[in-house]
């Protein structure tokens, strides 16, 4: 997935990372307990994907209203939005320790506020306690491990916080599979992530504050007595001085462009680099989402039903091999972000993504275009339970199981006793007439028809996420790490954050409603038509940062990048005033 940043790490400090720990275990202790909350950031995020076919289940509002279901699972990417905006002051203000505890305590009241939710409004509640939490842990524990690291194999600890991350989204899936058949299902999903937080809540008690946060704020002695923990006698020292030095600078730096937001936001656009950075930094975090990832992320068993699997257990088992593969395609990442580039990584992410999803159009228009037609005679078979659409319609030998389906219809579908493909019988969607047609051992189907195709979309779909995980799904958060000007770090990387959660939400908001207006194939289709456009922005926008230094890229930026141009970091300092 895709939120939060993942830092880059290189096959040398891996090994350095290896050797420290096993030297000093109290590193890792660290580094684990505060990844919990890139963990729990995973597992709230991809858990709603499983769990909300079986709220649909118990909850007939949640089952006919679309939007419903859009809130349900988007509240969570609204709250992470205002999550993170105030994580920034309390990170600030209070401290990383104080912050993760904080979010802990939102994870924990969210994750039992939905377990015990008994209508759909508390588990929306629930949600959104959720998205605070996961808006502040996904900026808080990348910085706590950031600050409490070792510089050496700093990137390494924090890649560790992004491999948590996808690691999160794959248990949650694992989790929805193992209580598909618990009496309380989607409770137990959702209630279960109460526990991690616990986890990290008693274990961050026992940690210190971050050296950094504590240096800042004068309190030298204890920054030194932290830092003894976790560097060898001779290196102290020497770490000291680096922190004040570069604590001084960033003193230097906020006295310069202001402590408010908005002057921030205002001198960051008026800067000629600095708004070229953030035109590219922006364009890569807005492509990632609107390539449609959360969709797959938040919607998978969904969308696997769309292609023709009706059960519900069927539908999260084979959920896992995207999550599975995202969780891969992030170690892939590491290997390769250095070695080839990152833009180069991102434009072949982009060509793939287009042509898979251009594929899962077409495969979804063939499964529907060759849907079983619907049967008189299977349809009287359930007597007066015929759907009444089908019943009232001026030509119903024109009926398929996908005009069944159609919301304006809102029926259900019986399959043929014999032969899946068949024709079947077309009733309305009621609880007692899905028990007669499962009695008679036929399948029972709402969302999507049974088709022939259906294995391709589940084979397409693993390879949209291989193709976009270890480029778009990483390269976005390197990108924006690396581009900015000094001084204008902190702001270009907060909007640009601040535009990926924006654009995700919107996706996520809309997602459902599009496949109803569209149909599954539209949506897709529009979704390579966004990709098709962020290719385009990002081929004219975005210069490649590998082996660059920050004042190399700034440079590049200043003069202007060009793709049709060899681009060199020569000084150029006509705009530099500003």
């Amino acid at each position: 997935m895709v939120e939060g940043g993942i830092n880059k790490a290189d096959k040398t400090e891996f090994t350095e990372c290896w050797s420290a720990v096993w030297k000093t275990p109290y590193i890792m202790k660290l580094a684990l307990s505060a990844g919990i909350g890139g963990f729990l950031f995973g597992y709230d995020t991809g858990v709603i994907s499983g769990a909300l076919l079986y709220i649909r289940e118990d909850f007939n509002d949640v089952d006919e209203k679309t939007w419903l279901q859009e809130t349900i699972v988007s509240m969570a990417v609204a709250g992470a939005i205002f999550g993170a905006a105030t994580g920034g002051w309390l990170n600030d203000k209070f401290g990383r320790k104080l912050s993760i505890l904080i979010a802990d305590v939102l994870f924990f009241a969210g994750a039992i506020i939905m377990a015990v939710a008994p209508a759909p409004w508390v588990i929306i509640l629930g949600r959104i306690f959720v998205g605070l939490g996961v808006g502040m842990a996904s900026m808080t524990a990348p910085l706590y491990i950031s600050e409490a690291s070792p510089h050496k194999i700093r990137g390494a600890l924090v890649s560790t916080n992004g491999f948590l991350i996808t690691g999160g989204q794959f248990i949650s899936y694992l989790i929805n599979l193992a209580f598909t058949h618990v009496k309380g299902t989607w409770r137990w999903m959702l209630g279960i992530a109460g526990l991690p937080a616990v986890i990290q809540f008693l274990l961050m008690i026992t940690l210190p504050e971050s050296p950094r946060w504590l240096y800042r704020k004068g309190k030298v002695d204890e920054a030194k007595e932290i830092l003894a923990k976790i560097y060898s006698a001779e290196e102290v020292e020497e770490e000291m001085q680096a922190m004040k030095k570069s604590i001084e600078e960033e003193k230097a730096i906020e006295g310069s462009i202001g402590s408010s937001t908005f002057t921030q936001i205002k001198k960051a656009f008026g800067n000629t680099a600095c708004r070229r950075a953030l035109y590219a930094g922006i364009c890569v975090q807005v492509a990632q989402q609107f390539v449609g990832i959360n969709t797959v992320m938040y919607y998978s068993p969904t969308i696997i039903q769309f292609a023709g699997f009706a059960s519900n257990r069927t539908a999260v088992a084979l959920s896992l091999i995207t999550s599975g593969l995202n969780a891969v395609g992030s170690i892939v990442s590491v290997a390769f972000v250095d070695k080839y580039g990152r833009r180069r990584l991102m434009i072949i992410s982009m060509l793939g993504i287009i042509s898979c999803l251009v594929v899962l159009s077409v495969v979804f228009f063939q499964a529907s275009a060759h849907a079983p037609t619907i049967s008189g005679n299977e349809s009287a078979h359930f007597g007066n339970a015929t759907c009444k659409a089908y019943a009232n319609s001026p030509n119903p030998s024109s009926w398929n199981c996908m005009k069944c389906l159609a919301k304006d219809a809102d029926c259900g579908f019986c399959s043929n006793t014999n032969d899946l493909y068949a024709p079947g019988a077309c009733i309305a969607k009621t609880d007692a007439l899905e028990g007669a047609c499962k009695a008679e051992k036929r399948v029972w189907y709402t969302k999507g028809c049974p088709s022939k195709f259906g294995f391709l979309a589940v084979i397409f779909l693993g390879l949209y996420i291989i193709v976009y995980s270890p480029g778009m799904g990483t390269i976005p958060w390197v990108i924006n790490s690396e581009i900015y000007p000094l001084r204008f770090r902190g702001i270009g990387g907060g909007i640009a954050a601040v535009s990926n959660w924006t654009s995700n939400l919107i996706v996520s908001l809309t997602f459902l409603t599009l496949t109803e207006h569209l149909g599954s194939s539209g949506t897709f289709l529009l979704f390579a038509g966004f990709s098709l456009l962020g290719l385009v922005a990002i081929f004219f926008l975005v210069p490649e940062t590998k082996g660059l230094q920050f004042e190399e890229v700034e440079k590049v930026l200043q003069k202007g990048y060009s793709p049709f141009r060899k681009n060199t970091a020569t000084k150029d300092t006509s705009d530099h005033k500003n």
